[in-house]
């Protein structure tokens, strides 16, 4: 059997607000934006540069219920990691697009990692792996 998490969603106040950030701060690919008339929504998938893997799957809050997840998805946990072949260049750059980060650059065990917020406040994981960590061939 094979099986994959396809996408992660990520709720969201306006698809072209995410898909600015997403796209112009973070660099991500923009995989998939197609309106659905049945629904009134869009479906919108976003990608890291280069990765292969599990996409976000960008989801406008469509109820009121949902609007105060948006930005606080996890309860203020991290709940999404970036992984990078090259910390330091992209928190350079991240720093130099205006992306605030909460925790600074730190050497853990598995590698080096930073926490950052999105444009609603999530907090992410900036991290790369060290080389004998398991992770490390997904990032590279």
């Amino acid at each position: 059997m094979t099986q994959a998490v396809v996408h992660i969603a990520l709720v969201v106040k306006d698809y072209d607000d995410a898909i600015d950030f997403y796209t112009k701060k973070l660099h991500f690919t923009l995989i998939e934006d197609t309106y659905q008339a049945e629904q009134d929504k869009r479906w919108v998938v976003i990608s890291p540069p280069g990765s292969s893997g599990t996409t976000i799957l960008l989801a406008r809050a469509s109820k009121p219920e949902q609007e105060p997840f948006i930005g606080n998805q996890a309860g203020g946990r991290v709940f999404l990691f970036l992984g990078t072949d090259d910390f330091w260049r992209d928190y350079n750059e991240m720093k130099t697009m205006g992306i605030e980060f909460t925790r600074q650059p730190k050497e853990e065990d598995y590698g080096t990692v930073a926490v950052f917020k999105d444009l609603y406040g999530n907090p992410w994981d900036l991290v790369q792996f060290k080389e004998n960590h398991p992770m490390f061939n997904r990032t590279k």
